[in-house]
């Protein structure tokens, strides 16, 4: 048998759709707007629903158009299987409703999106104890296991200080403790770094941010790598152990979160996000030039207090990050020198704009601790380093001189 070549990764994004059958020979999965899938003999019908057979029973657990999309992101992260959410917070809330229960244990990085905080308190007000330690610090994290930890999660770079975890540490102490890695890989994305070459079992994306990239469609996933052994799990059920060990993970998460939890991608939100991520790697490639090119300027200029970026030689983890990505990312965040007020700073700037959202082909721009940080109050946004100055960029594709002499320029009116 002839061996398949191996492409690029834009390559093979753009033309995995094409592996399967497309109807009249469309070069995009249609949008299916069906919410029933009829089958001529009820027997068949059955065996679907039984697992015997592949096929779709109902829209809320899958979908062509959405299938195909799994299927593009399976192959961005060299996966085994992808399940695909209505958001990204939907994708993390599935591995808490599948895989936890009262009594167990998780590990989380304490330098964390604020939506996924907020997710662990609830998690612990319901029976789970959650550890939040520094994720640098592979011996933070060893120290905070327990025989109850289920599960570390982390995520590549942290929003909005972007601190780096320990990856690779990490991932080898999961592997030799048999404890499940799950990985936030939204602020890297699959084209800088894939969070399987450190030993992550689970794989989060928010599909909205650099795989969508456009700010027109919601939607998450979560990717099983293939490398955890989901035989050492102690809590899935044995009517999803029919299958291959390797599926018993993703097969649990579909029907104890997706299924029972119903947090569906929609078609057209999937067909969006699939268009969307043909162009990934050459975004990204240009939020990440822009962003070390505002990151530069920031910091040379004295009316800037400090500037967190991976790519620049003053950051603590930069030698972790170049060792670990390709590139360092469109999330930068910086603060001001007192006396200049950051709404009006950001009020100056022409081209960057006031907005929560990540990823986008703009430059967005917000007061972290007055908006998605306000809600954890001072003293958590303090122990994570916020300042209350601190301003979030998510860097954009604009030109990149264009995008220098507008954030110079806003420095510029407050003279």
């Amino acid at each position: 048998m002839t061996e398949q070549k191996k492409y690029g990764f834009t390559t093979t994004i753009l033309h995995s759709d094409r592996e399967k059958a497309i109807e009249h020979g469309s070069l995009h999965k249609p949008i299916h707007t069906s919410v029933a899938f009829g089958y001529k003999d009820a027997r068949q019908l059955a065996e679907v629903f039984q697992g015997k057979q592949s096929g779709y029973r109902y829209g809320r657990q899958g979908n062509p158009t959405v299938s195909a999309l799994e299927d593009k992101i399976t192959k961005m992260e060299n996966g085994v299987a992808t399940l695909c959410f209505a958001t990204g917070m939907a994708a993390i809330g599935a591995i808490v409703q599948g895989l936890l229960r009262a009594g167990d244990h998780v590990v989380s990085t304490a330098f964390l999106f604020g939506n996924t905080n907020s997710l662990w308190q609830t998690v612990a007000a319901q029976g789970a104890a959650v550890a939040m330690v520094d994720a640098t610090s592979v011996a933070a994290i060893e120290a905070a296991l327990t025989p109850a930890t289920r599960m570390v999660f982390v995520e590549t770079i942290a929003n909005p200080r972007t601190q780096v975890a320990d990856l690779k540490a990490i991932g080898a102490l999961c592997a030799s403790r048999g404890i499940l890695y799950v990985v936030d890989n939204t602020m890297t994305s699959p084209y800088l770094f894939q969070p399987k070459s450190v030993g992550a079992g689970l794989i989060v994306n928010s599909l909205t941010k650099a795989i969508g990239g456009h700010g027109n469609a919601l939607g998450g996933a979560l990717t099983d790598s293939g490398v955890y052994d989901w035989t050492r799990y102690p809590h899935i059920a044995e009517n999803y152990k029919r299958s291959a060990p390797q599926q018993w993970g993703i097969t649990q998460i579909r029907a104890k979160a997706l299924r029972d939890f119903g947090a569906t991608l929609g078609p057209e939100a999937a067909h969006h996000i699939a268009v969307g991520s043909e162009t990934m790697a050459l975004r990204v490639e240009r939020q990440c030039a822009n962003a070390l090119a505002v990151a530069q300027m920031l910091e040379a200029d004295p009316r800037v207090a400090a500037v967190y970026y991976p790519g620049l030689p003053s950051h603590p983890q930069h030698a972790l990050a170049s060792a670990l990505f390709r590139s360092y990312g469109g999330l930068l965040s910086f603060e001001l020198k007192d006396g200049i007020d950051c709404f009006d700073y950001m009020n100056r700037l022409k081209l960057a704009i006031p907005a929560s959202n990540l990823g986008d082909t703009r430059t967005l721009v917000i007061p972290v601790a007055h908006t998605i940080f306000y809600e954890m109050g001072a003293e958590r946004r303090a122990s994570m380093g916020i300042a209350e100055s601190l301003i979030r960029v998510s860097v954009g594709i604009e030109d990149t001189d264009d995008l220098v002499d507008d954030f110079r320029q806003a420095l510029d009116g407050d003279a």
